[in-house]
């Protein structure tokens, strides 16, 4: 192997190495996050989930009615329950079949 390919490898390598340990330092963060929180439904305003927004949606921010109650949004753990929304609604730890989109 010339000079050129065995230092472009080499470069290579250490790149991948790079990104993997940046991704796992990431990933190890949002973890950490997610652990004091959980997925409270029913009590995002429109477009602003933090995922699972139903059916025609990709994820965050594609809600389309304030409170959808099959879009999450992260709350503080031992909140959701207790959280209270527009006319009497409460969050709920699972999905609602309330103010969905038409």
């Amino acid at each position: 192997m010339s000079k050129v390919i065995k230092s472009t490898a080499s470069a290579a390598v250490v790149a991948s190495a790079v990104a993997a340990a940046v991704a796992g330092v990431n990933l190890a963060g949002v973890t950490d996050a997610q652990a004091a929180n959980e997925k409270c439904y029913g009590v995002s305003l429109a477009g602003q989930n933090d995922c699972a927004a139903g059916p025609g949606t990709t994820c965050q921010g594609t809600s389309t009615v304030d409170y959808q109650g099959n879009a999450w949004k992260f709350v503080e753990a031992g909140t959701c329950e207790s959280m209270s929304v527009a006319d009497g609604k409460m969050g709920s730890l699972e999905p609602l079949d309330r103010d969905l989109p038409a």
